[in-house]
């Protein structure tokens, strides 16, 4: 099966954990690495491609299963014929690791334990110093003890995090990702994350009912930006995207791709802030 940006198949190297895709974000192969193989997490965004999205937590994880999968693919990746039959030529090359999949991956409860095994397996496999691990997270938990243990081992071994910010409103957070904490929690738990681990923040945007997020809604984000550097976060900036993906969520025949331009102009904005912005139509 040839991979491609617009298809990331969680079974398409028939293994629970472990998934390939070709991402646009980063520019080569990603090995995805599924705590959710329940499908459930603890955000509903209506953007999401997960069939049979539940609201739930991660089940607990099979470590030695996951560590067998991970180098199971590495070598099939790295020494057999994996990049010629199911990679589009131009992606052909390992760029990182990353804690994504069906749901929050920072909902496993042994969440510091799985980046741990991550992390070894990579080290006995030889490559930990050419793979990035990365962890996509929607920043919600990160306040808590096991995630803050996961952000310092990912720290000490060159790792990153993307951090979802799709909306700076409670409005904007409540209709796109079915967020409902309390106000100021957000902001928090970037800070937290930030000052833990190397951040770059994610946001997805999208044309909803025929409209592109609004004047008001792209100021407040603007102003979230803004308050972020006055307070001296370390962050490495903004991966700014739009729909590749059909939505599996009740509102996916509303959404459209926004046009590359304005995807452009909302990144000269935002690059207007001092931050680095990467754009990802």
């Amino acid at each position: 099966m040839r991979l491609t940006v617009s298809d990331h198949d969680r079974d398409v190297a028939d293994l629970l954990y472990v998934y390939p895709v070709v991402s646009r974000r980063a520019r080569g192969v990603s090995i995805g690495v599924n705590l959710n193989p329940n499908d459930a997490c603890n955000f509903r965004c209506v953007y999401c491609q997960v069939p049979g999205l539940v609201k739930g937590k991660a089940p607990e994880i099979d470590l030695d299963r996951l560590a067998s999968e991970l180098d199971g693919f590495l070598r099939y990746a790295i020494d057999g014929d994996f990049m010629q039959t199911s990679v589009p030529e131009g992606s052909r090359r390992l760029n990182d690791v990353a804690f994504s999949g069906n749901g929050e991956p920072t909902s496993v409860r042994d969440f510091a334990a799985c980046v741990q095994r991550v992390l070894d397996v990579l080290a006995q496999r030889g490559v930990l110093d050419d793979l990035r691990v990365v962890l996509i997270t929607n920043g919600t938990l990160v306040h808590q003890d096991h995630v803050q243990a996961g952000l310092r081992l990912l720290n000490a071994h060159r790792g990153e995090v993307w951090f979802k910010l799709d909306s700076a409103t409670n409005e904007g957070r409540r209709a796109i990702n079915g967020d409902l904490a309390e106000e100021g929690r957000q902001a928090k738990n970037l800070a937290l994350c930030a000052r833990a681990c190397p951040t770059w923040i994610q946001t997805c945007v999208f044309e909803w009912k025929g409209a592109a997020p609004s004047r008001d809604e792209r100021d407040a984000y603007l102003a979230r930006l803004h308050d972020a550097l006055a307070d001296g976060l370390p962050l490495e900036g903004v991966q700014l995207y739009g729909l590749a993906r059909e939505s599996h969520q009740p509102e996916a025949p509303d959404l459209r791709r926004l046009p590359a331009e304005w995807l452009d102009s909302f990144a000269a904005e935002i690059r207007a802030t001092g931050l680095t912005c990467r754009v990802h139509a």
